[in-house]
């Protein structure tokens, strides 16, 4: 065993396993809660408006950039894949998130000409500057180090890798959760993630990882769409939903945060999955002029004020496509 691994204490060191690097894993989750808290025992990190990606290198090879939902992604980032297959590990499994910037600020609405390119070189074209934020290491060098405690993963990640744009290792604060939420609200972020310092890495979504958020937003199933009105053109309104005990819920209709191409693309994707009968559940109250029904595949991102009392969305913003999350995952996140 060599460094960085012989400067991990005793304890830590007896909970590496060896072996080869997976060819997929799954990714661990976050529970949203309520309220932030402060205790010694957690550390704090910035919650990032980008898509979640997981790395891959085995055997000095290519780099695989890949989805939650294991889609393959390194033709949208190839500046990201370029970076790791000049990194000194040759054996590693990475897991962080590709975001791009508005300002001060990640943007998801600015990813979106980013993420769904498969052309390499259109990618390097596109003007959209990307970084790959890595918050955790699941492999290193022929051992699997999932078991081992998040504070030690993050102390190998950092020692294992050099972070030069577009990675960037992604920083965190002990202790003070509160006042850094309060930090990152004011400051225009979506919110703070909370991880127990002492836990191991599980593929699930679990309560040693948590999130408050600042802002409302979340993914939504498209299960129809209105026709446009006046000088619009495309389409007037998604028809949103998310899954309940098997069922599509309809939320709701965003109509707002659509660009001119943006509606033209959409009403060309929604026209080819066109179906006679409604997705959502029975007793839904849906609109019933100017609709066309959709097979509910396709997945967006949503901002918006609050739920109302009706389970609807209200003052809901489109903010773009999601294809790193398959529709029937998609449920309504409840603070717990």
């Amino acid at each position: 065993m060599k460094a960085p691994f012989d400067h991990l204490p005793e304890e830590a060191a007896r909970k590496l396993v060896e072996g080869a690097v997976p060819d997929e894993v799954a990714p661990m989750l976050a529970t949203l809660v309520a309220r932030p808290f402060s205790d010694p025992d957690w550390i704090y990190e910035r919650k990032l408006d980008g898509v979640r990606l997981l790395a891959f290198r085995k055997d000095g090879g290519g780099v695989r950039l890949v989805t939650r939902n294991q889609k393959e992604r390194h033709a949208a980032y190839p500046e990201v894949a370029d970076a790791l297959e000049d990194a000194v590990p040759q054996n590693f499994v990475l897991d962080g998130e590709v975001v791009a910037f508005e300002g001060n600020l990640t943007s998801f609405e600015r990813l979106q000409a980013r993420m769904h390119l498969e052309d390499p070189e259109e990618a390097r074209r596109s003007g959209v500057a990307i970084y790959y934020y890595v918050f955790d290491l699941l492999h290193l060098d022929g051992y699997d180090v999932t078991g081992v405690a998040l504070r030690h993963r993050k102390f190998l990640l950092k020692e294992a890798f050099e972070f030069r744009d577009p990675l960037r290792f992604t920083p965190h604060r002990n202790e003070r959760g509160e006042a850094y939420f309060s930090e990152a609200c004011r400051k225009g972020w979506e919110g703070v993630m909370a991880k127990r310092a002492a836990s191991p890495y599980v593929h699930t979504r679990s309560r040693d990882w948590l999130k408050f958020k600042c802002v409302h937003q979340q993914e939504l199933v498209v299960g129809g769409y209105t026709d446009p009105e006046g000088s619009r053109e495309g389409f007037g309104a998604l028809l949103l939903g998310y899954y309940e005990d098997g069922a599509l819920r309809y939320a709701g209709k965003v109509g707002t945060g659509f660009d001119e191409r943006t509606l033209e693309d959409l009403a060309g994707r929604l026209a080819a999955i066109e179906r006679k009968t409604p997705p959502f559940a029975e007793g839904s109250d849906l609109p019933s002029s100017g609709v066309h029904w959709v097979t509910p595949e396709l997945v967006c991102e949503v901002g918006f004020m609050e739920w109302t009392d009706d389970d609807k969305l209200r003052h809901p913003r489109y903010l773009g496509l999601r294809d790193d999350k398959d529709a029937a995952d998609v449920v309504r996140e409840r603070p717990e």
